[in-house]
């Protein structure tokens, strides 16, 4: 697929995380990207200034479950305090990313 054709809209959601708790500093965007990928997700995951990373993703319900799960872990030296979830709009990106 080439970047900036349009996915199908089939089953197709997106999600933004928030993940609370000690989630800066320990590899979480890079390991978050590297899982969006392998799921196929589009989206980005960027630092916020208030310590918390914001994750929107896009895909398959079940690809973007199996991503909720893992940032309610994180990567290791991450201690995660919560995640909160908001479903918003397709935007039909296809790619994923690291803002900053």
């Amino acid at each position: 697929m080439e970047r900036g054709e349009p996915r199908s809209s089939h089953a197709v959601e997106r999600w933004r995380l928030t993940v609370r708790g000690r989630v800066q500093g320990v590899g979480f965007r890079a390991a978050c990207q590297q899982l969006a990928r392998q799921l196929s997700l589009s989206g980005w995951v960027r630092n916020s200034r208030d310590g918390t990373v914001e994750v929107e993703a896009e895909g398959p319900a079940h690809a973007l479950t199996e991503l909720r799960l893992w940032c309610e872990r994180g990567p290791s030296g991450a201690a995660v305090h919560g995640v909160t979830t908001v479903q918003l709009p397709a935007t039909h990106e296809d790619w994923f990313e690291i803002r900053r």
